[in-house]
C-alpha cells in the first residue's frame, strides 16, 4: 500500500510504503510524478518505508512503462526513510549507479532532516 504525504515542497513526490505494492499504488505515484514534472521540470522524492512485502508484477510493468516514457533525468534528489539495513545498502548502490540523482537514506525518525536535504539548493553530485 502507498499513501501520499504532503511535505510542503512544491516539486516533491512524497509517500509512505507498507505491505505489498500494487499496480494501483504504482500508478498513483507515477501519475503524481508526471504531473509535477510537467509543472516544475524536475522533482525530488521522499519514500518512507515502514514495511515492505514485495511488489506485484503489474506494478513493476507500470514502473517500466513510466521509465520508458519519462525516464529518470527529471529526478534531482531522493530521500529514503527506513530502518531496514538491506534497503539502505540498495540505496547506496543506486546512488553510485545513478550519479545525476543525489540519493540518501535516513532513519524513520529523521524525516525533518530528509525534508531539509530535499529542500537544499546544493545539487552537486558526489
Amino acid at each position: 500500500m502507498i499513501e501520499m504525504i504532503d511535505i510542503e515542497i512544491d516539486n516533491a513526490i512524497a509517500f509512505q510504503m507498507s505491505g505489498k505494492i500494487t499496480k494501483n499504488d504504482m500508478s498513483l505515484v507515477l501519475n503524481a510524478a508526471k504531473e509535477k514534472i510537467e509543472r516544475h521540470g524536475s522533482i525530488v522524492l521522499l519514500e518512507k518505508i515502514d514495511s515492505f512485502k514485495g511488489v506485484e508484477l503489474a506494478a513493476l510493468i507500470e514502473e517500466f512503462k513510466y521509465l520508458f516514457d519519462v525516464g529518470i533525468a527529471n529526478i534531482d534528489k531522493v530521500a529514503i526513510l527506513t530502518d531496514k539495513k538491506w534497503i539502505e545498502n540498495i540505496v547506496n548502490i543506486e546512488d553510485k549507479i545513478f550519479r545525476n540523482i543525489d540519493m540518501r537514506c535516513f532513519t524513520l525518525e529523521q524525516q525533518p532532516q530528509a525534508i531539509a536535504f530535499l529542500k537544499s539548493a546544493d545539487l552537486s553530485y558526489s
